[in-house]
């Protein structure tokens, strides 16, 4: 199997495939310091929940490098506002603020750190910025075992010849290791379990088929391409047994958000009888969010829906909605995989 990476760390720089050009032209883009690595994240340069917290929090490591600070009160302040432009890039998926929060304990963790450890502020500000750029690479090993666990766990659901729906892109592209749901069914594959896999395009933006296609295509994992409105007609007459879909942010009570046309996904589910499944890390879950309703919801441009590469395809001037994700009841969900294990309606993830 080919190892995709969506980004990589090399001499204190973040390089990140632009996922836009995929699958056509592999290019990676330079984020050298947290304006870059905010602008990657909302223009989708870099996408998926884990992927873009693992981003953010080298974009908090980046913050750290970018000046020549007199002292650690002047970094302080930096990181502080570092961390709300990063904020700012996307608000649904919570594994963005999850790793601002941790990155930010950490570094004024460093910070409070006895003076007299140091010989000057100097050397400080030195642990310091070394430090975080520690910590930004455990987020993003941690990520790696979490995907491994949570492929292990989830593979466990399927049975043999298993025919799949997925929608969006949550595989290695949208994370930090081998992907969420579409790490479960690569390791579902792996344990024979999986005759076919049906990845919806996911309009507008088409990650599905842009991404999660091309993902399985390196893999030689059998892919078959449809349109998000074919689901129901394949659950009908292909025998499908599982979907299978990451999340963007997880509540309390298990309604998750994900990638719009998860929630129409759902609702065909469960008419068919269909087993429906959402693979994502516990950095996903925001214990915060009572329910579903609580959760924000990106709304982006008009011209992802009205044109696809660069082309118009609606008529000018038309009215567009453009929510890029919707909330799926907990109801609906089969169970949620997390590296913690399975967890099953009603939801407790303690």
């Amino acid at each position: 199997m080919k190892d995709i990476r969506p980004f990589y760390w090399k001499d204190s720089v973040l390089f990140l495939i632009d996922q836009k050009l995929l699958p056509q032209t592999i290019v990676y883009v330079r984020a050298k310091n947290h304006r870059q690595a905010a602008s990657a994240i909302k223009d989708m340069v870099v996408r998926g929940a884990p992927a873009i917290g693992i981003t953010a929090a080298f974009g908090m490591a980046l913050a750290c490098n970018e000046r020549k600070f007199k002292n650690t009160y002047e970094l302080s302040k930096y990181v502080l506002k570092a961390g709300e432009t990063l904020k700012k890039s996307r608000p649904t998926a919570v594994n963005l603020f999850w790793a601002i929060g941790r990155m930010k304990k950490k570094i004024f963790e460093f910070i409070s750190t006895s003076n007299k450890k140091f010989k000057s502020e100097k050397e400080k500000i030195s642990f310091i910025q070394k430090s975080a750029e520690k910590e930004a690479l455990n987020i993003w090993s941690e990520d790696i075992e979490m995907n491994k666990k949570i492929s292990k766990f989830g593979a466990k659901l399927f049975k043999k010849n298993t025919n799949v729906i997925t929608h969006c892109n949550a595989g290695a592209l949208a994370t930090g290791g081998i992907g969420t749901a579409v790490g479960v069914i690569t390791e579902a594959y792996r344990q024979k379990k999986v005759k076919m896999v049906y990845a919806d395009e996911t309009r507008p933006y088409l990650q599905g088929a842009r991404l999660t296609a091309w993902e399985f295509k390196q893999q030689n994992i059998p892919v078959t391409l449809i349109t998000d409105n074919m689901a129901g007609y394949m659950m009908k007459t292909e025998n499908v047994k599982a979907v299978v879909v990451g999340a963007d942010r997880i509540t309390k009570n298990g309604d998750t958000a994900n990638k719009i046309g998860t929630y129409s996904l759902s609702i065909l589910a469960k008419y068919h009888k269909v087993p429906f499944y959402v693979a994502a890390p516990s950095s996903t879950i925001d214990a915060s969010k009572k329910t579903g309703k609580e959760i924000p919801i990106e709304e982006r441009s008009w011209e992802e829906v009205t044109s696809i590469g660069n082309k118009c395809i609606a008529p000018k001037n038309i009215k567009v909605r453009h929510p890029a994700f919707d909330v799926t009841p907990s109801n609906l969900i089969s169970a949620i995989i997390t590296e913690k294990g399975i967890f099953r309606y009603p939801y407790n993830f303690k």
